[in-house]
């Protein structure tokens, strides 16, 4: 018998997504959504310094992201913010269910969003 670790299944459109507090943001000239992440640390304080880094790093979002971000106020499911692209977008939002899971796993690796209903790794 193999020693494989249980995975969690984890169904993303279950859950129910929050804004990172750490984030500002602000929409462009476009119209599109600016998510601004401070560099923090003795590294960037550094690189700041002497190289003129940002203490801003900006992250423009695409049309869907800009139209996403707002709806995320930890309250609404994926699933519910699912079927609002849905209903915005139509048949460009295809295939929608992989691309909006697709979207808040790069949002939480990012630690731009977290989801108050994770269940936790054992």
């Amino acid at each position: 018998m193999s020693k494989k670790k249980k995975e969690i299944q984890i169904n993303y459109l279950d859950l129910i997504p929050e804004r990172s507090a750490q984030l500002r943001w602000h929409t462009d000239i476009r119209g599109r959504m600016v998510l601004e992440i401070e560099n923090k640390g003795a590294f960037n304080t550094i690189a700041q310094k002497l190289f003129g880094k940002p203490r801003y790093t900006k992250i423009h979002l695409d049309d869907n992201g800009t139209f996403i971000w707002p709806l995320i106020d930890g309250e609404k499911t994926v699933t519910e913010i699912a079927a609002l692209v849905k209903k915005e977008f139509g048949e460009k939002a295809e295939p929608l269910y992989p691309r909006i899971v697709k979207y808040f796993q790069i949002m939480e690796s990012y630690h731009f969003v977290n989801f108050i209903n994770k269940p936790e790794k054992k």
